[in-house]
């Protein structure tokens, strides 16, 4: 059904808009309150109420029972579809021309325009709001009385007759005004408190979203840069393949050559016998004796004396060894070519290996043993004699490098085969030497991965994180310090992510 029909369908035949608190009455057909009401007011003088619609008479003024569906269908018709050019609540009494209401007098029910609002009544119990049509929602269901009570033990607002003779007797109640008071000063309460909660998830939001275009704008280059990359390898490969291509084409005319000399010289030689077969093959088919004695150039082939050809000695052509090509040659340029390119790669796109890391012996534990080569370091307490500085650690067995990383992209493999208790990591220089939070991954300024009674995990600032499933004997560290990205791998087959911090590291890193 269109709207237009349906706005049909759902108005009152006397205001001629949409229903505001329709009731029914007896007959069946419905009305606004206001305007059945005020229709009634000027039939009261005849002795008799008659139904609008069907003309059906009553000797007394019906009851008028509230229409609560048809009210709900109204009012939902018009937030979908308003009336144009109308703000929706037109002046009650003005019947023959419809004209906007200023003001509703709830206790009348009804809607009034300016002219109609200065004959009003002023009375405190006419009580006037912004024009609505929506009366029923502000009466009491039981009692059909204005709510002018809110019962604060049971959360509801109420009329007069709740507080005095219904289930609201006895109880505490306030005026609407001062209980809408008191709510508004609670919420206010809470508005104060979730400002700055507002505030601070809009924050978050803002800085996600940083990150999140950080995060597309560093893929972004990072796509080019391998679409960039790979367009070079493809360049490089196509430039060494036409390279190749043109050797072994070189190679091939270089090795056919002399092969092609002697088979044209075989070719020649073999059409010269041909020849030479044909025509004593015609000498021998020859009835005439005198005409086959006569003919000289056999004698060539037979000799003088008619000897025959079996001592002729022939001239074999020696056929040269055929050279293979020089594979060797061509998969020596075809190493160097792409050796060259992974190590163009390497140096431009993946991270440095480090294999010129050594353990610092001003750091080093007393209990501990640093090798010859300064790259292994052993238990050995008691046989260690050293001096210590303000860099040895006190409490924990434990070493840095000597080495630190500030920026850039690296790796390095760690060892821990021969160990069944360790930790390996990175740490600020500023790490604690003494003290339970000196131990690596045991505060703010170090993160590890490590094995413990035959369990392995990762650590920072005593938040440890358990690996399942896991045989660590070998450890890389990969740290990418720009980007704030700490991984560990075990160095298995194939090669196993372990976990990733994320960090913005704030001194170079041990």
């Amino acid at each position: 059904m269109a709207a237009a029909d349906l706005r049909e369908e759902l108005s009152c035949s006397i205001c001629l808009i949409l229903y505001t608190d329709p009731v029914t009455l007896p007959c069946g057909h419905n009305f606004c309150r206001g305007c059945i009401g005020a229709a009634w007011d000027s039939q009261g003088g005849s002795g008799a109420y008659s139904c609008p619609e069907c003309r059906e008479e009553y000797p007394e003024r019906p009851a008028l029972p509230r229409n609560r569906t048809l009210g709900n269908i109204a009012a939902r018709l018009l937030t979908i579809a308003p009336e144009p050019g109308e703000s929706g609540t037109l002046c009650t009494y003005c019947v023959h021309s419809p004209v906007p209401a200023a003001k509703s007098c709830l206790l009348c029910e009804a809607s009034l325009c300016d002219t109609h609002l200065r004959g009003h009544s002023q009375s405190e119990k006419h009580i006037l709001t912004a024009p609505t049509r929506s009366f029923g929602e502000r009466k009491c269901p039981q009692h059909d009385e204005l709510l002018t009570y809110y019962c604060p033990q049971d959360s509801a607002c109420v009329c007069a007759h709740c507080c005095q003779i219904g289930g609201h007797r006895g109880h505490r109640v306030e005026l609407l005004s001062e209980a809408s008071e008191k709510k508004k000063e609670k919420l206010r309460k809470v508005l104060e408190n979730l400002s700055p909660e507002r505030e601070e998830t809009e924050g978050q939001i803002q800085r996600l979203q940083e990150r999140r275009r950080e995060g597309a704008e560093a893929a972004a280059a990072e796509t080019e840069r391998v679409i960039a990359l790979f367009r070079g390898i493809r360049e490089e490969l196509e430039a060494l393949e036409k390279r190749l291509l043109r050797d072994i084409s070189r190679q091939k005319e270089e090795l056919s050559l002399p092969l092609t000399e002697l088979i044209q010289q075989l070719e020649i030689k073999r059409d010269e016998l041909s020849r030479k077969i044909r025509h004593i093959e015609e000498l021998c088919n020859m009835a005439a004796p005198l005409t086959v004695l006569q003919e000289q150039e056999s004698l060539a082939f037979c000799g003088a004396e008619g000897a025959g050809t079996g001592g002729r000695k022939r001239e074999d052509i020696k056929v040269p060894a055929v050279q293979d090509l020089d594979v060797g040659r061509l998969s020596e340029i075809m190493i160097q070519s792409l050796e060259g390119q992974v190590s163009e790669i390497k140096r431009g796109y993946c991270p440095r290996e480090n294999p010129f890391l050594f353990l610092d012996g001003n750091s080093v534990h007393r209990d501990l043993s640093i090798s010859n080569n300064s790259k292994t370091v052993n238990v050995s307490r008691g046989s260690q004699v050293n001096y210590q500085t303000s860099l040895t650690f006190q409490t924990q067995l434990q070493v840095l490098s000597t080495m630190s990383f500030p920026s850039g992209r690296h790796y390095w493999d760690v060892d821990c085969s021969d160990s069944v208790y360790w930790r390996v990591g990175v740490a600020y220089p500023s790490i604690e030497r003494g003290g339970n939070n000196s131990l690596i991954g045991d505060n703010n300024k170090s993160w590890a991965v490590g094995k413990a009674y035959n369990s392995f995990s990762v650590t920072h600032n005593k938040n440890t994180i358990p690996i399942s499933s896991c045989q660590l004997s070998k450890v890389r560290v990969f740290l990418d310090y720009e980007a704030g990205r700490l991984s560990f791998y075990e160095l298995s087959e194939p090669i196993r992510h372990l976990h990733t911090f994320t960090a913005k590291f704030t001194e170079p890193l041990h």
